[in-house]
This record gives structure tokens, sequence and C-alpha cells, in this order.
């Protein structure tokens, strides 16, 4: 972070940070998104767990925002918007559309006492509830209770546990009654193994590192989006120097691509106005060439898009990387 510029985390170091919350919660037994914002505001990357649930990736994405850019707990930030008055609360929300969901949970990222990013989990079951068929060992922390959603986000930060949803102790009495569970046996911060039930996040990661290998190799760098077929992202990485604006971009040319079948850039020939047609579908469409379909046995699964560049050169990118997968 030396220097007279401040520098956002790194793609490989934000990519661990959200593998680890990936290993915890799977152990937990919870699905859901797990995403790093820079502190300058722009995602760095965020994963999609399997049956994860749409929305999820929103969510964690602008708590992550929230603790990046006002470098503090989302948790703080929220104490902050509902206890200030209203007219100042609302033009903050209406100044940071980022902001659009300042719930509790994400976890400003620091290097060498600088915060260069922000990190947050939500989504199907990442919440603060305990999961029904939870083993309560495993939701303690030093004999006390450790809500999941907060639980994985300082397990992936190797910190201490602190709960940023203020009742712990309410939730795991509606849970499990006044079940004790001692120091010796609280398991909640101990090593999670490997993830190994994420094959399709592990195959959109994997196009993902496609497309950052050919554009490496192209000499660019990029954004790089895979989303499913209604458009929700599943995985979404910003290389290390590119464009901050890519993100944005790749996101919605794969939307594009994998709401409509289509190449993205064949979006306004179809329907005319691509203006139009963006207001009518909830996920970003963006109408210029880096978006493709992807299919298994005929059928559309996915989108896959590359931003930042040309954008002819970003779908050649595109296309190399399905024509070898």
């Amino acid at each position: 972070m030396g220097g007279p510029h401040p520098r956002d985390l790194g793609l490989a170091e934000a990519r661990a940070l959200v593998q680890r919350a990936v290993d915890k919660a799977e152990q937990l037994g919870l699905r859901g998104a797990v995403a790093v914002v820079g502190a300058s505001g722009t995602l760095i990357t965020a994963s999609r767990m399997d049956a994860g649930g749409p929305g999820g990736m929103a969510r964690a994405r602008s708590k992550a925002w929230i603790s990046a850019t006002q470098q503090i707990p989302s948790a703080e930030h929220l104490h902050r918007m509902t206890t200030i008055a209203a007219p100042v609360s609302a033009g903050f929300a209406q100044a940071s559309p980022e902001a659009l969901f300042p719930g509790a949970g994400g976890m400003p990222v620091s290097v060498a006492g600088v915060v260069a990013a922000g990190v947050a989990a939500s989504g199907a079951t990442v919440s603060p509830f305990f999961p029904v068929d939870a083993d309560p060992r495993a939701l303690s922390v030093d004999g006390r209770p450790a809500n999941p959603e907060d639980l994985l986000i300082a397990y992936a930060l190797g910190l201490p546990y602190t709960g940023q949803h203020g009742d712990d102790g309410k939730r795991w009495e509606q849970r499990f009654g006044d079940l004790d569970v001692d120091p010796a046996d609280s398991l909640g911060l101990a090593p999670a193994p490997p993830a190994v039930r994420q094959a399709e996040l592990d195959w959109a990661k994997a196009l993902c590192d496609a497309a950052m290998d050919a554009a490496a190799r192209r000499g660019l760098r990029v954004a790089v989006a895979v989303v499913d077929r209604g458009g929700d992202p599943i995985q979404q990485d910003l290389m290390d120097g590119a464009p901050a604006g890519g993100v944005t971009v790749a996101q919605a040319v794969a939307g594009a691509a994998a709401l409509f079948d289509c190449d993205s850039a064949e979006l306004g020939a179809r329907f005319g106005s691509v203006e139009a047609m963006a207001t009518l579908v909830a996920p970003p469409v963006l109408g210029v060439p880096g978006g493709l379909p992807v299919r298994d046995a005929g059928q559309v699964v996915a989108g896959l898009g590359v931003g930042g560049g040309d954008p002819v050169a970003c779908a050649d990118i595109a296309h190399a990387v399905l024509a070898a997968s």
C-alpha cells in the first residue's frame, strides 16, 4: 500500500478471502455469496455458492462496499444511519447507490493499517439465523453463541469472533434453548476443510480463469463475469490494473447473453432499442460485444461476459474461452 496512491486489495488476496469464507460456509451448511470490494468502491471478486440463490450477491456486494468505503463494519454504519436525522441518512443513500442494502455483516480489510477492501456475505441461507441441522459446537466460540454470517467473515479474515447483529444470545435461545457449550468444545473458528460441493462455482471460476489467462496473453487487463440463465452473477473477477468500469460492463454483457440467448452485440438488432429493453429486466444488460451465452446440451445455462477493454477484443476472448471449454 506504499506510495502516494493507495491501492485496492489485489485479486489473489481477495480470492483467498472469498475461498476461506466459502470453505467455512460449506462446513456450516450455509449457501450464499461472498464479495470483496476495494477501498475505491470497485468490486474485486465475488463468488456465489451452489444453490446460493439469486440476490445474495447484490446484498453481499452492498455490505462490502459500505465497509470498504466507510472504513467501518457495516453494522456500525447501520447504527449511524438509524440514529442520525432522516434527511441525512436519505441523502447518504441517494449519494451512494452501491449502499442499497445497509445490513450488518460487512467488515473492512486493512493492509499495513490502511483499509484496502471490504468483505461481506449474504444469500439463501447465509444469515444471522442458526441453521436447523447445525451442530451447536460449530456455531460457538469460547462457549458463546456465534451467528453463522459473522462467523464465516471472522474466519475468512483470521480475526477473533465479533458479533455484528447484536442478538446472538436471543437467536441461540430460539434455536437451541438453554443449551450450553463448553468453551473447550467450541469449534466456530476451527479450521474448515476445503469446500468440495461447489461444482457450479468451480466451473464458473474455471471459465473466469480461462478468460483472464487469455486476456493476459493478449496483454489486456479486463473484468470477467459468469452469470446464471437469469442474469444473477455466479463469479466475478477484476484483474489487477484493469479499468474499474469493466466490472459493470462484464456483468451487463453476460446478462444480455444469458437472458436472451444471443451474442450481446446482437441485442440492439433483435429489439431495436437496448435502452428500452434494459428497463424491462432487473439484471443489467448491455448491447455491445463481449458477452456470449453458455449452453449445455443445447440449453442456455449461463452467460460469460468480458469487459474493460476494446469490446471486439473482449468478444474475441469470450469466443476463445468457450471454444476451448
